[in-house]
């Protein structure tokens, strides 16, 4: 047989064979991939809406995250007239949104009562709107008998972790047809690892229905939210909200696992049966948010009978599709079968000679049919100028340019993809040595860098001023800026802590200005808050004037860092310049404000410990003019004593004023006490009841106790004796006392044994 009829015959049967099988082939799995397509677009909508929902739980717990944030700085400042500006803050953020039913912390008593020392008890204070939308104060003290053990505070407070809490029905009225659903969001408040208390919002999770209730992908299919518990947040049938899909549908939520890949935060689906004996494809997508271990689930249900809807459709269009093909191909191998034979010739013989190595513009074939003969000729002759420009292309790579293009034939040129790659080769080895040689630069300015500043720091360390000066005006010059500043941080007043500008420099001279930037203020106090680099490109024309105070300039860019030393802020370095700044310049500038707080601190201890000296030194000598003063008044105190025994009716007005500034005790020649004063009871923490019949000893501080049996013995000789001695109070905690033992002889009997005493102890 001749070629054409060859390729009628070869070609057409196959085809037949080829439009049988498919059709077979497309009525068994145009229904896998119609369901495959739809479980995919109902996965892929599942998810969307899930991030949805998600982004907007996220936005809550930030700004939860931010009051939590933002309650560590209880300490700084007078609890009373913070807690009011912390109540102001908690306004604003339930005014400025509308979906938040309450705003509230609570904080553990602990930390915020001086008097209340037991580990339980909490004070709770902020805002809760009622059903009108009005906004009223709430402030009580609870569990102070005790934790709720079962509360989700006392879970948060255990776990140190955020929360969102399964939500549940409320009505503010008490009625069911007012009830709705929301949920309560918390985020720990804690000082380093110490748990002190958290901060909540409660969120009316109405706007998830209103998104529930636009999410239907395919006809007749539908969207429900459930909680970490498997509580219905959203759902088309109103009457499931607040609900739980365990108690509502226990088999089908044991059969599915339902609850369980929720609280494991599963993506996960399956096929289900309904009450009417119809199809439903349930697919689930997790809503997973960082720091919270409770996640929530978006589930998208599609009705088998729609999908199946679309397979059917499919196919029918398959079946029109390939036959219509199959028609077409014929009458295209007719036309094919009947023009090819004559170019076949031409292009083998053109391939005989390419076969053989030559390569020139002589080969290419003149065939200008339009068929599958006319593009084979086209191919070759491409072929052959894609071969020519190859040629060209190698000679121009060897005489050195490397820079030159070549256009490759198709994605599958191999030898093309091999010149170029070559070409490739070459260009990265040359980019190799150039970024190399960038990088050499940038690190030699770094350290360059580093080393001068590394001198400066070692300048001037006694005086802060000029260390300062120093400072901000070298790393301006360095970083080709134009102007900086450098605050400090001043907390010498606990209740007025604020970032003091110390040194300013600007367009080649220095700047002596006065500033203070109170703690979160502007950029300088939201920079030391968050104790992060701030970059700023995109700046006000007035921003420097207003925010910065460091003139009038009016920069491109902003380069702020803080002068940190481990977790503490010491203070901020303010760059301005009217070039952009390159990372290594901002890494250059954190790495130099670590070792600027590093050399602060430095400074900071040696002026504290001068000071630290100087004042011990001063107490010293204070002490010393104290227990002079006390030695005497003991002397003038035992005299008084002495002559007590000699006029018994003056020893009671004596003792009267004695009680009234020294420990006075009586003991019995036991060594047991039988009577104390008020002072006394009240040093060493007992009541009346449990101090009287105790033995002496029971005061005395451990490495006191031989010593002390010395003076005893002393004492019930008959003798006085006056030392300062180390007692202990009923916790245990030493006191330092100026104590005078004295016998009391009535009738030259030794009736007891009186002890005074003065407490020195804060001046050890």
């Amino acid at each position: 047989m001749k070629i054409n009829i060859k390729m009628m015959v070869y070609i057409l049967s196959t085809s037949m064979l080829i439009f049988i099988a498919s059709v077979g082939y497309i009525t068994s799995k145009s229904r896998q991939l119609a369901l495959e397509e739809a479980k995919e677009i109902a996965n892929k909508n599942a998810h969307e809406y899930a991030n949805l929902i998600k982004s907007k739980l996220v936005a809550d717990l930030k700004i939860v995250k931010t009051l939590a944030q933002s309650g560590q700085a209880y300490q700084k400042t007078d609890w009373k007239n913070w807690n009011n500006i912390f109540l102001e803050q908690q306004l604003h953020v339930i005014t400025e949104n509308p979906h938040y039913l309450a705003v509230a912390t609570s904080w553990e008593l602990n930390h915020i009562d001086p008097e209340w020392d037991r580990p339980f008890g909490r004070y709770l204070n902020g805002w809760v709107k009622d059903q009108n939308g009005i906004i009223s104060q709430i402030e009580t003290r609870l569990n102070t008998e005790g934790d709720d053990i079962t509360s989700n505070y006392y879970k948060m407070k255990a776990s140190g972790n955020s929360m969102i809490v399964d939500p549940k029905l409320w009505s503010p009225t008490g009625k069911a047809e007012d009830a709705y659903i929301n949920a309560n969001i918390s985020v720990p408040v804690k000082l380093g690892n110490t748990f002190i208390g958290l901060a909540g919002i409660d969120v009316d999770l109405q706007l998830f229905q209103d998104i529930i209730v636009k999410i239907s992908p395919f006809q007749m299919s539908y969207a429900f939210l459930l909680s970490n518990d498997g509580t219905y947040v959203a759902h088309p049938n109103m009457s499931l909200m607040g609900k739980l899909i365990g108690t509502e549908f226990p088999e089908f939520n044991e059969q599915y696992h339902i609850v369980d890949n929720v609280k494991e935060g599963l993506n996960f689906s399956f096929t289900h049966k309904n009450e009417y004996g119809q199809k439903d494809f349930y697919v689930f997508a997790p809503l997973i948010i960082d720091e919270i271990d409770t996640p929530w689930s978006l589930a998208i249900v599609v009705p088998y009978k729609v999908i199946t809807a679309k397979a059917k459709s499919i196919l029918i269009n398959a079946l029109f599709v390939s036959f219509l093909g199959l028609i077409l191909l014929i009458i295209v191998i007719w036309i094919i079968a009947r023009n090819i034979t004559q170019p076949i010739v031409k292009v083998t013989n053109t391939l005989k000679d390419i076969a053989k190595g030559k390569i020139d513009e002589s080969l290419k074939v003149n065939i200008k049919s339009k068929d599958e003969a006319g593009e084979m000729a086209l191919a070759l002759n491409t072929s052959i100028d894609g071969l020519n420009k190859k040629a060209d292309f190698a000679n121009q790579i060897g005489s050195g340019n490397i820079t030159e293009k070549l256009e490759l034939l198709s994605e599958k040129d191999k030898l093309g993809q091999s010149l170029v790659s070559m070409q490739n080769s070459l260009l990265k080895a040359k980019s190799d040595e150039e970024r190399r040689a960038l990088e050499d630069n940038k690190h030699r300015w770094t350290n360059e860098g580093l080393a001068k500043f590394a001198d400066i720091l070692r300048r001037n360390n006694d005086d802060i001023d000029l260390l300062a000066n120093d400072i901000i005006k070298n790393l301006v010059y360095y970083l080709d800026g134009n102007q900086g500043g450098l605050f400090i941080l001043n907390d010498e007043d606990k209740n007025d802590v604020f970032y003091e500008l110390i040194s300013a420099f600007a367009y080649d001279r220095e700047k002596h200005l006065t500033k203070k930037v109170g703690l979160g203020e502007g950029l300088i106090g939201t920079c030391a808050a968050e104790k992060n680099t701030i970059y700023l490109t995109e700046i006000p024309q007035d921003y420097m004037e207003i925010t910065s105070g460091l003139g009038e300039a009016n920069p491109n860019s902003i380069l702020i860092v803080p002068l940190r030393t481990e977790n503490e802020v010491l203070g901020v370095v303010e760059i301005a310049s009217f070039n952009s700044f390159k990372q290594h310049e901002i890494e250059f500038t954190e790495q130099v404000a670590e070792s600027i707080a590093s050399t602060l601190k430095s400074v900071q201890i040696n002026s504290k410990t001068s000071q630290l000296l100087e004042q011990s030194q001063q107490q010293a000598e204070e002490m010393a003019a104290q227990e002079e003063e006390m030695r005497q008044n003991m002397e003038e105190l035992q005299a008084t004593q002495e002559e007590s025994t000699r006029k018994g009716e003056e020893i009671t007005g004596i003792l009267n004023g004695i009680d009234q500034f020294l420990l006075k005790a009586e003991f019995d020649l036991n060594a047991s006490l039988i009577l104390a004063n008020d002072l006394f009871i009240r040093k060493f923490g007992y009541s009346l009841n449990e101090i009287v019949g105790k033995e002496i000893e029971e005061f005395v501080s451990e490495k006191d106790v031989t010593k002390f049996q010395k003076i005893l013995n002393t004492v019930m000789s008959g003798n006085s004796h006056q030392e300062i001695t180390f007692l202990k109070d009923k916790e245990g905690n030493e006191l330092k006392l100026v104590t005078s033992f004295t016998p009391v002889i009535v009738n030259e009997s030794f009736e007891k044994i009186l002890f005074l005493a003065i407490d020195i102890s804060d001046y050890q």
